[in-house]
Formats: structure tokens, C-alpha cells, sequence
């Protein structure tokens, strides 16, 4: 099975890219199941209503978000429908709209996608790895199981990923938009990566204009968010796992501008 993650969507220059190039990708690799990270797919910041059917209609299957996931009001409504696969974090605070991993029936497969997010400099309410424990007991009828862990610090994420290392298929980190060299499959038989990277403005400062995120910098005042115009990049990773081990045979990072 052939599992494509991608980056965090930025904008709206990332969500025409992803509209421009994802239907083709997907096919010329034969992809089974299309994760995206959409949580700061909407023009400013967070995620809108638009931009999460945006994403779905350009052919992603799951939508994962993170500390931005409650950004906009808009959006809380679809967290809560049954039949929208659009997730939040798992570990946010019990009162959050929606739920924190969504089970895909393949036919096949059972796939769960879990959406954490991680403690160091992020605002959580539950410790993950806590968290992550629970779920795998809620998700064991389910051979494949994935984790995007919305994360800051590249640490954390690789501590999570030695700790889950054998108990799940593939993880992947998101947040910080630039993407790792670290496609790896680890030791016990879990594809990981420390983070996808993004899909939007290439020059960029992670999908910001870069006079405004430089004036962010230099003056500690705040700013409005935008995003340039000009050539934009998809980044993600492909995991191929085998549907009766559950583990990953095959990891590759990508990068289409």
C-alpha cells in the first residue's frame, strides 16, 4: 500500500499548487491513501471551511491540522461530522470540538490516521506519549496505523518515533514547514521522518512573505500574515507498507516545484 503524506498546505498559493499538481502525482505513483496537512491552509492562518474541502476535493483522503487547528470559527462545525475526515490533535483539551484519529476502511485494510501534537513550546493539554498509548489499545483492530505529530521541536519527534518504533507503520512530523533529510525506516519496521516540509510559496519564510516575517523578527511587533506570489513546491513522503505485516518496506521523501 502506498501512503502519501504531504506537507503543511499554506495558503492559497499551496492550495492551488496542491490543486495543480496532486491528481497527477498521485497517479503516475499509484497512491492508496493521500494525507494532508491542512491546518494553515486558509488566507492568514488556520484552516476554513473552503480550504478543507479545497484539499479534499484535490484529492487528499485525511486532513490532519495542529496548534492552528482552532484558529477559526468557521471551521469547528466540520470537526464535529461524522463522515468528514478532517482531525485535530488528540491530546487537546477534552472541551475541543471534533476527534483526534479517524479509521479508513480499505476494503482490504483498516487504516487509523492519528493527528498529535507535541509538548515542547506548543500549548497541549495531554502529554502525547500518554496520549499515544491510549490509542494504540482504541486502534488495535487496525494493521496500519499512521501518525502525523504536529511538533516543534525535532527532538520530541524523534524521541516519539524510537517510541513507537514497531507499534506502528509510519510517522511523520509537521510544523515547522522545512523538511528533514531523515526518510528513514527505523529499526523495528516504522517509516519516519521528522518533518514533511510544506506546500506553498517557495520564496518564502515557511510560506511568509519574507519582508513581513523579517519585520516580525527584527521588531517582536505583530504583523499580518501573507503570502507571496511566484513559484511554490509540494513536499511530502511516500511510505510503502506491506498490508499484512503493517510495517513500512519502503520510505521516500519528495519535493515537486
Amino acid at each position: 500500500m502506498n501512503i502519501l503524506a504531504v506537507g503543511d498546505i499554506v495558503g492559497v498559493p499551496g492550495c492551488e499548487f496542491l490543486r495543480k499538481t496532486l491528481p497527477a502525482f498521485k497517479r503516475y505513483n499509484g497512491i492508496d491513501l493521500c494525507i494532508v496537512n491542512g491546518e494553515n491552509s486558509a488566507r492568514g492562518n488556520g484552516i476554513m471551511p473552503e480550504s478543507a474541502h479545497h484539499i479534499l476535493d484535490s484529492g487528499a483522503d485525511v486532513i490532519t491540522t495542529g496548534n492552528h487547528a482552532f484558529q477559526r470559527a468557521e471551521v469547528l462545525p466540520l470537526y464535529d461530522e461524522e463522515n468528514f475526515p478532517l482531525i485535530r490533535p488528540a491530546n487537546s483539551h477534552r472541551a475541543a470540538p471534533g476527534r483526534g484519529y479517524v479509521i479508513i476502511d480499505k476494503g482490504f485494510v483498516q487504516v487509523a490516521v492519528i493527528n498529535l501534537q507535541g509538548m515542547v513550546h506548543m500549548d497541549t493539554s495531554e502529554n502525547p506519549f500518554d496520549c499515544m498509548d491510549r490509542i494504540l489499545k482504541e486502534t488495535e483492530g487496525c494493521k496500519i496505523k499512521i501518525l502525523d505529530f504536529h511538533a516543534e521541536a525535532t527532538s520530541e519527534k524523534r524521541g516519539m518515533g524510537f517510541y513507537l518504533d514497531g507499534k506502528i507503520s509510519c510517522m511523520f512530523g509537521t510544523h515547522t514547514h522545512v523538511q528533514t533529510s531523515d526518510a528513514e525506516i527505523l529499526p523495528k519496521g516504522t517509516g519516519y521522518i521528522t518533518d514533511l516540509g510544506m506546500t506553498g510559496a517557495a520564496n518564502s519564510v515557511i510560506g511568509i512573505t519574507p519582508e513581513i516575517a523579517v519585520k516580525k523578527l527584527r521588531t517582536h511587533m505583530p504583523v499580518k500574515s501573507e503570502n507571496p506570489e511566484g513559484p511554490c513546491k509540494m513536499e511530502g513522503c511516500i511510505f510503502e507498507i506491506d498490508n499484512k505485516t503493517g510495517k513500512t518496506i519502503a520510505v521516500n521523501a519528495v519535493r515537486i516545484e
